[in-house]
């Protein structure tokens, strides 16, 4: 009785960091799914947009302006991967780990160590883990507003033409489509999107950690790959994939509260979350090869040869 009492109370605290997460997801959806990149800048980008939170506001700066400059220096992380990978040759994958690893010795830098406290009581946060049921609120706000935008935006000339380039990047530049800079835009505004979610995770968490950001790759693969065993089932629509995403962001963290509450040893979370990652992208491999029945020819279909 005590654990489901544990779970239940845990859970405002768990949809918060789910939705906080989901954001995050979200950014990873324009690489992974739109534009068909593994792009590993995400574990350098969010920490980024932690850093430059928690240190504008511990020096004064507004919340508003704080996040505003966490979404820029995001979007400059996704430049430095789409550079690496569009103009200089570099394979997306290792385009991201190298950027992943110029953004450790940045962070370091913006941090001015590997921690800073960003305490609600002392400044003016719009989410703290203090008031979660006011923090869902807003959070579930800053998620409609977001993926309003970004269903607007990916129905313009402009949007179906980054999206074409993740479809048939061949057909693409057969239509004269620009490619490379539709690769680079959508690596910036993914990032951008990546390091905003860090910044509110900052002000909830209450600090920002340089190793805040290891692992979130796979963290936002799980939202992605979930949200979509939960959605495709439903709709087909653009805008209820994207919901879909920040939903996968919430059942991985109620999943994630119910195996501390159970006392499950936590080491194994991430290489258990690495699994799952694993397993929901082998199915459709498995599915392909040992489910999918052979096709029957049909008479006359033969040919008399």
């Amino acid at each position: 009785m005590n654990i489901f009492s544990d779970i239940v109370n845990s859970l405002p605290g768990a949809v918060a960091q789910g939705l906080i997460w989901g954001i995050m997801a979200v950014g990873v959806f324009i690489t992974y799914k739109i534009l068909d990149i593994a792009d590993l800048t995400v574990d350098g980008s969010i920490c980024t947009g932690m850093a430059v939170c928690a240190v504008l506001m511990t020096n004064g700066v507004n919340v508003w302006v704080a996040m505003l400059c966490s979404l820029i220096a995001g979007m400059l992380t996704g430049l430095v991967t789409g550079i690496f990978h569009t103009f200089m040759g570099i394979p997306a994958i290792l385009a991201g780990i190298l950027t992943q690893l110029i953004l450790w010795s940045v962070n370091l830098k913006i941090l001015g160590g590997a921690n800073l406290a960003l305490p609600a009581r002392t400044y003016d946060v719009l989410v703290t883990l203090l008031r979660r049921e006011s923090s869902i609120f807003i959070l579930i706000a800053f998620v409609v507003v977001l993926v309003g935008l970004l269903y607007w935006f990916f129905g313009t000339e402009f949007g179906s033409a980054v999206r074409a380039t993740g479809s048939n990047i061949k057909m693409s530049r057969a239509q004269g489509i620009n490619t490379d800079f539709n690769k680079i835009f959508g690596l910036v505004l993914s990032n951008g999107i990546v390091a905003l979610s860090g910044s509110l995770l900052a002000q909830y968490s209450g600090s920002a950690d340089i190793n805040s950001g290891r692992g979130a790759i796979v963290i936002g693969l799980a939202a992605v790959i979930i949200g979509e065993a939960i959605i495709s089932k439903i709709s087909k629509n653009f805008f209820i994939h994207l919901i879909g995403v920040v939903l996968g962001g919430v059942v991985y963290y109620i999943v994630y509260q119910v195996v501390i509450c159970l006392k499950i040893d936590t080491d194994f979370l991430k290489m258990l979350s690495a699994l799952v990652v694993a397993i929901f992208l082998a199915v459709p491999y498995w599915k392909k090869k040992y489910f999918s029945k052979p096709k029957q020819l049909k008479k006359g279909d033969v040919s008399n040869a």
